[in-house]
């Protein structure tokens, strides 16, 4: 997603974080197969270590997405109030493949190919949220 807000001029515009809702990892780098996946397609993954998302994250976040149903329910639990809980969004909400699935697949148990698939939709998720963030771009 930072990428994708740089090549859009979006990066002054918009501060991207990445977080769970569960410590199982916490301070621990990706997944070895996540890693390899994201190194072949170019990204840089050694920087990312697993975070916690508490409730007061809410003050520092416009919006807060969540990759699945179980994560968005354990999220809007954490929110103090209506518009803490309107800042949170289904990420694949934005991704125009999604139909009615808006769960991000966990490819943890599977093989390779679920974390190509996984990437995939990132992608192309993050994408149309930049085309959504770029339509409503204030001016300088």
């Amino acid at each position: 997603m930072t990428r994708k807000l740089a090549e859009a001029g979006l990066d002054r515009d918009v501060v991207v974080s990445s977080s769970g809702t569960g410590t199982w990892h916490l301070g621990e780098a990706m997944d070895r197969r996540a890693a390899t996946t994201l190194a072949a397609h170019g990204y840089d993954p050694t920087r990312h270590r697993a975070a916690l998302f508490e409730g007061d994250g809410f003050a520092e976040h416009d919006l807060v997405l969540a990759m699945d149903k179980q994560n968005f329910h354990d999220i809007v639990a954490m929110a103090s109030d209506d518009e803490d809980r309107r800042r949170v969004l289904m990420f694949r909400a934005f991704d125009p493949l999604a139909g009615d699935e808006l769960d991000v697949p966990d490819p943890f148990y599977g093989a390779q190919g679920g974390f190509d698939e996984v990437l995939a939709i990132v992608e192309r998720t993050c994408d149309a949220l930049v085309d959504a963030l770029a339509s409503i771009r204030r001016p300088s």
